[in-house]
């Protein structure tokens, strides 16, 4: 005789499934390393021009590389237009100095493996003056330091965070935080007297700007467990960017010029 289908044993419905074990794959990605001999090339050249001050005052009496680089409004509109750059070469203080070369040791080294020797110094140099133009648009005052630079540097991480914040996840996240509480800090900062806000606001503007507009985007390319990290965006787009953010500057000092 055959059991009925009543007298065959069920399967337990509450009974967990089966696990199932998926192999972890251990995947070295290679990141962009460089010596970041920009970086160190500007902080020697600016430590350099520093001296040069600190000398000629004490032989000359007057700082003369300050009376030749500083931003001044009336000298610009004169036509020394090297003051959109030079300023950032120039200091009040050993405390100035100091500060500012701290920051760019601690960004530059950073940044420069990420754009290469070159975009790096392009990334410089379009901070500084979109530093110095903003501060001749909307201050009278003369001023001199590298702190357009910093901040744009400061723009440029932050955006870089931004743009690959799928790729480094969490840290990318904790780094974009820290960004915007230490440029929030700094501007804060830079209402007290003697301090040039504007120059601080246009080198942050210019940096995040360029990073936004031709800064490294990676993605992971190469088959596991060897693989690195390959910027989507070429030379080409990059300079592009740099020289639209600083047409865009010229423009605006270009109209400053024009009014006054």
């Amino acid at each position: 005789m055959s059991e009925t289908p009543e007298s065959q044993p069920q399967p337990d419905s509450a009974a967990p499934p089966p696990e199932i074990r998926v192999p972890v794959e251990r995947v070295t990605v290679r990141l962009p390393s460089a010596t970041p001999f920009v970086t160190y090339g500007i902080m020697a050249i600016t430590i350099l021009v520093y001296l040069l001050q600190v000398g000629a005052d004490l032989l000359l009496g007057v700082d003369l590389p300050l009376y030749l680089g500083a931003k001044v409004n009336e000298l610009i509109q004169e036509g020394q237009w090297w003051r959109f750059f030079t300023p950032a070469l120039l200091h009040g203080s050993l405390l100035h100095i100091g500060v500012n070369m701290y920051s760019l040791h601690i960004l530059g080294p950073q940044l420069e493996p990420f754009y290469g020797h070159w975009r790096f110094l392009g990334l410089y140099g379009v901070a500084v003056f979109s530093g110095v133009v903003a501060s001749f648009a909307f201050s009278l005052a003369p001023s001199v330091g590298a702190s357009t630079a910093i901040f744009g540097l400061v723009g440029a991480l932050g955006m870089f965070a931004y743009l690959n914040r799928k790729l480094f996840g969490a840290q990318a996240q904790l780094l974009l935080r820290n960004l915007v509480q230490v440029a929030v800090i700094n501007l804060i900062i830079g209402l007290s007297p003697g301090i040039d806000n504007w120059g601080h606001v246009g080198g942050l503007v210019g940096g995040a700007l360029l990073a936004w507009l031709g800064g490294p985007e990676y993605r992971l390319t190469g088959e596991p467990p060897e693989m690195s990290l390959e910027n989507q965006r070429s030379g080409g787009v990059f300079f592009a960017a740099a020289l639209g953010v600083f047409t865009l500057f010229a423009a605006l000092a270009t109209f400053v010029l024009l009014r006054r």
